[in-house]
C-alpha cells in the first residue's frame, strides 16, 4: 500500500493498493463519476459505464502477468490502473489508467502508474505499451510528463507510445 498526499491532493490522503475481488461495485460506482470523454478515452468506445467484460477482467487477475491497482479516498475508488504483459513479448506489458473527473490533474494517475511501474519491474517488466486516443489531450500530457523522450507512433486515431521502466524521475 502506498499513500498520495499533498496539494495535489487537496490535503488528503490517497491510498493506492492492489484491486481484490470486493473493489468491483467500487469500480463499478467510478461509472458515476466519470464524464463520457474520460470512459471513451479510456475503453476507446461510447460506454455510458464502465463495461460489466472489463470488471469480469479485473476479477481475472492474476497479480503477475495481469495486475491492476486502485486509488482509494476513504473507501471510494477515485481511480484504477492496470497492466497485461504481452505474450509475444514477455518483458512489455500494455498499461491503462482510469481517474475519476474530479481527480484528474492531482497526481492520482502518476502514483498509480508509478507503483504499477514498480510491481512490474519487480516482474521482469522493463516497457510499457501505452495507447491514447488523439483526441485524449491530458492524457498525451501525462505521458510527456513522465516520459519526455517517448515518441509515440500513430495507429488510426490513437497515438501508441512505448515507455521504459522504471518510469523517469
Amino acid at each position: 500500500m502506498k499513500q498520495l498526499a499533498g496539494p495535489g491532493a487537496g490535503g488528503r490522503r490517497i491510498l493506492v493498493r492492489p484491486y481484490g475481488l470486493a473493489d468491483r461495485d467500487g469500480v463499478r460506482r467510478m461509472s458515476d463519476r466519470l464524464s463520457a470523454t474520460s470512459l471513451y478515452t479510456r475503453f476507446f468506445s461510447g460506454t455510458p459505464r464502465i463495461p460489466d467484460h472489463y470488471l469480469r477482467l479485473l476479477d481475472a487477475l492474476d497479480h503477475w502477468d495481469r495486475e491492476a491497482l486502485v486509488a482509494l479516498d476513504g473507501d471510494e475508488i477515485v481511480g484504477s490502473a492496470e497492466y497485461v504483459r504481452l505474450t509475444k513479448r514477455p518483458w512489455c506489458a500494455d498499461v491503462a489508467v482510469l481517474v475519476t473527473d474530479p481527480w484528474q490533474r492531482h497526481g492520482v494517475g502518476t502514483a498509480l502508474v508509478a507503483r504499477l511501474g514498480e510491481l512490474a519491474e519487480r516482474r521482469g517488466i522493463t516497457e510499457f505499451g501505452a495507447d491514447v486516443t488523439l483526441t485524449n489531450r491530458g492524457g498525451i500530457l501525462f505521458v510527456r510528463h513522465g516520459w519526455p523522450a517517448a515518441h509515440p507512433t500513430r495507429d488510426g486515431a490513437a497515438a501508441r507510445f512505448q515507455l521504459p521502466l522504471p518510469m523517469p524521475a
